[in-house]
């Protein structure tokens, strides 16, 4: 048997930062540890189930004794936003009323979508439940990774596929996927396809290339921990 890792996991604390970014004490850790589970429901249903489809990849939370702090990682800002803020406007009003805290909400544009694993895994996803024939649709957003610039792309499809009665699994793999190297920045997402004929998970791994210094522009958060950091060679 394979002994599987979480890509994420994996690196949490060495290379990866926390996507929480608090600290409480240990009668109150549970009780925000489901807080934040609740705001990435509720944003994920707000936004990607139903208009906007604003593309979410990803949500990152910080809390401060005043302030509960969310960055959104989306592709498509504009629709997170709004006509004048109204919409982004309207997600801090739905928050605070949900939580009873003071929150913040701000939008870290995501410039190249085929490069993201989530939203790749997404999109595959939305194809399969409008019955898209299922190898044509990972080569070409693996194909269109690889052009975007990713150094090695991994896509797995698990259930019915086709509408076959039996389940199975299909894969693509182009250039490299080092998993078991922590210098190695390695994005990975798991989806779900729900089909008339049921569910279909659907994984998506992208290499990236090795970690390095990010440039100033890319810093996301000056918290403590909010930036991955390279691993020096002993």
């Amino acid at each position: 048997m394979g002994q599987k890792v979480h890509p994420f996991g994996f690196r949490v604390g060495i290379t990866e930062a926390h996507k929480s970014r608090w600290y409480a004490p240990k009668q109150l850790y549970g009780e925000l540890l489901v807080e934040d589970q609740k705001i990435r429901d509720f944003c994920d249903r707000r936004l990607n189930r139903r208009a906007p489809f604003a593309a979410v990849s990803d949500i990152h939370i910080e809390r401060t004794r005043e302030e509960l702090k969310v960055l959104i990682k989306t592709a498509r800002p504009g629709l997170v936003i709004g006509p004048k803020g109204a919409e982004i406007d309207a997600l801090t009003s739905d928050l605070q009323h949900l939580t009873g805290r003071n929150v913040s909400i701000h939008c870290i544009e995501i410039h190249n979508p085929d490069l993201d694993a989530k939203l790749i895994g997404e999109s595959i996803a939305e194809q399969l439940a409008k019955r898209a024939s299922f190898r044509r649709v990972i080569k070409m957003k693996a194909e269109a990774a690889m052009t975007a610039g990713a150094k090695g792309v991994k896509i797995q499809l698990s259930g019915r596929l086709g509408g076959h009665e039996m389940s199975r699994s299909e894969e693509i793999r182009l250039g490299s996927i080092p998993l078991q190297t922590l210098q190695a920045n390695v994005d990975y997402a798991l989806t779900e396809a729900h089909t008339t004929y049921g569910s279909i998970g659907v994984k998506v791994w992208v290499y990236h290339g090795m970690y390095k210094e990010l440039a100033e522009g890319e810093v996301e958060s000056k918290a403590a921990g909010a930036r991955p950091r390279a691993r020096g060679r002993r």
